[in-house]
């Protein structure tokens, strides 16, 4: 089956591309879907693949993911199908659809059945990547803020830099981006699995202690020096960062 889309596609400069998006990408044909993943992934992205509409819809619903790319043409639920009922159930992470059908008719029933951007195959991954990216600047304002506070504890994510009160906190990237996820679900309990897919973009438990050891080396840096802790691990279910007067 032919892949639908031109595979001399060309890989953008470092100071261009946004990376570290989290993508799924739709797609039955698995020649395509690993095309695209391998092109995801060299560019600085992780994504996952689902090969039809039921899986797609499940995995989109359980899991966070910047983009989604959807192929039209599904087994088991169509591509239009299965964004229909992910708008429906109130999701709005950003959708791709490729397809074969380009008439005007075939890109309005696309966007009019909850997807973000219409690309026609064939394609070349780099009109793909711009269009993903793209998709990435039109997100919520919760979800573009660019500073995340609790209590005295600063984190900026255009200087990638961490702060408490006056005091500079440089942490590694993977500290970065634990503390990250962490701060955007500031009072809410967050889970091993939970870290597991989302921080570490493992979908099973590697049965490490790797969660345990990173905890460990934030909250030394985080909380050891100063008068409030921050980071608390809730026995038997996870971790939580909660400002002192939220307790």
């Amino acid at each position: 089956m032919s892949y639908g889309l031109n595979e001399s596609f060309n890989k953008q400069s470092n100071s261009d591309k946004i990376t570290d998006m989290r993508i799924l990408v739709i797609e039955d044909d698995s020649e395509t879907a690993k095309y695209l993943q391998r092109g995801l992934r060299e560019v600085g992205h992780s994504a996952d693949i689902a090969m039809n509409g039921e899986d797609g819809l499940h995995m989109a619903e359980s899991n966070r993911y910047d983009v989604l790319i959807v192929d039209r043409m599904l087994p088991k639920l169509d591509g239009l199908a299965m964004l229909k009922k992910l708008r429906d159930t109130g999701h709005e992470t950003p959708a791709l659809i490729l397809s074969a059908l380009g008439q005007v008719d075939d890109r309005v029933e696309g966007l009019r059945s909850g997807g973000d951007d219409y690309l026609t195959k064939p394609y070349a991954f780099s009109e793909l990547l711009a269009r993903v990216e793209v998709l990435t600047r039109r997100r919520k304002p919760d979800e573009a803020e660019t500073k995340l506070r609790i209590g005295d504890l600063e984190l900026d994510r255009l200087a990638h830099s961490v702060k408490r009160g006056d005091t500079p906190i440089p942490l590694q990237p993977r500290e970065y981006r634990l503390l990250e996820y962490l701060m955007k679900n500031a009072g809410k309990v967050v889970t091993r699995t939970m870290l597991l897919e989302e921080v570490w973009d493992y979908h099973f438990d590697p049965q490490t202690n790797v969660i345990d050891v990173h905890i460990s080396r934030l909250r030394s840096k985080i909380d050891k020096d100063f008068d409030h802790p921050l980071l608390q691990t809730v026995r038997g279910s996870g971790y939580v960062l909660r400002a002192p007067d939220a307790e």
